[in-house]
This record gives structure tokens, C-alpha cells and sequence, in this order.
């Protein structure tokens, strides 16, 4: 049963997705639900089958006081690696609401004070908190739908199936076709680190 909030009606949830991937962006979610938000069906993104989560994103949307959703591309993954570049998605996640919240609830264990509003970290907290697991569900779709576009580009690494996960599939299509421009050159690509052609 995920708790409406922790302190205040009014906190921001926030979460990121595509941590963990080879290719594509980490894409945050940020956003307020109103109080006496109630949806049954609402859990930590990764409980949730990809029809729940579509499901659920145009009613977080409808009922959510404010969200926001924010990409952050491989070259800037890159540049200040993923950790910097997870949390400088929620900050950006963040910078786009239309109302200043009280406390900001995080995923994770790590953050970097945003602007002069309190925060929280709390571990698996997409599975305790509504407004966190409406972050993620909102981060996790619009990166799923961002990687089902580029996929069309280049369909032989199935990012419509994988989202850029490092599976064997793609793993498989790296090492026959090399990386392309939205694969992050600081990740190891390859188990072996086979030579790629950059």
C-alpha cells in the first residue's frame, strides 16, 4: 500500500529510468498529485506491466497537479557520467513544474540539493510513496516511447524491445554492427570490451 505522502500535501515525487542502459537517454519524471489522490492500480513502475503503466500515465497527467519530464542525452551521460547525469534529469524534472513544492521526495540514495527546498531519499521509495511511483511511471513511459522512435533508425539492436538495456539480443547486434549515435561511448558496451568501431 504506497502512502500519499510523508510530510506535506504538497511534495514532489521524483524518479529517473534508463540508469542501467547502453543506449538512450535517463529520463526523469517529476511531479505533484493533489491530495486525496487515490489509484489502485499505481505501484513502482518495474511491478508493472507496460499496459498498466501506459494505462495509468494519461491519469497521472489529468489528475497530477503538476509533472514534468526531462531527457538527458548520451553525450551529456558522457560528460559528468550517469550518476550526475540521473540527478541532473530530476533537477531538470523539476525545474519544469508550475508549483514550487514543499519537500521533494527521491528515489535512490542519491541527490544533490535542488534550489533551497528540503529533500528526502528513500530507498525503494517508488514502492512506498504515490508520488514517487507516478515519477517513475511517467519517466519509465516517456523513455520506453523515445526508444521505440530511434528504434525505426536502427531496428537491428530491437530498442522497441530492449529500451537499450544491455540484453544479449543487443549485445549480440553491437558486436555484428558496432555503436551508433545514441549508444553511450562511457559504458561498457561489450562484457569483453571487444574493439568497436567509434
Amino acid at each position: 500500500m504506497l502512502e500519499p505522502f510523508l510530510k506535506y500535501p504538497d511534495e514532489a515525487g521524483t524518479d529517473e529510468a534508463g540508469r542501467g542502459c547502453l543506449a538512450g537517454p535517463v529520463t526523469a519524471g517529476a511531479i505533484i498529485l493533489p491530495a486525496g489522490f487515490d489509484n489502485s492500480v499505481l505501484n513502482d513502475s518495474k511491478q508493472l506491466s507496460e499496459g498498466k503503466r501506459e494505462h495509468l500515465r494519461p491519469i497521472l497527467e489529468r489528475e497530477a497537479l503538476t509533472f514534468s519530464v526531462c531527457h538527458v542525452f548520451e553525450d551529456e551521460i558522457d560528460s559528468i557520467n550517469i550518476l550526475n547525469a540521473s540527478i541532473l534529469a530530476m533537477h531538470r524534472a523539476l525545474d519544469g513544474l508550475k508549483q514550487t513544492p514543499k519537500l521533494i521526495l527521491v528515489d535512490g540514495n542519491r541527490f544533490k540539493p535542488y534550489s533551497s527546498i528540503p529533500h528526502e531519499c528513500i530507498i525503494k521509495g517508488d514502492g512506498k510513496f504515490m508520488s514517487i511511483a507516478a515519477a517513475s511511471i511517467l519517466a519509465k513511459t516517456y523513455r520506453d516511447a523515445y526508444m521505440a522512435k530511434i528504434h525505426e533508425e536502427f531496428p537491428m539492436y530491437n530498442w522497441k524491445k530492449n529500451k537499450g538495456y544491455p540484453t544479449k539480443e543487443h549485445r549480440e547486434a553491437i558486436k555484428k554492427y558496432g555503436i551508433t549515435k545514441y549508444h553511450r561511448k562511457s559504458f561498457r558496451q561489450l562484457p569483453d570490451q571487444l574493439t568497436l568501431e567509434l
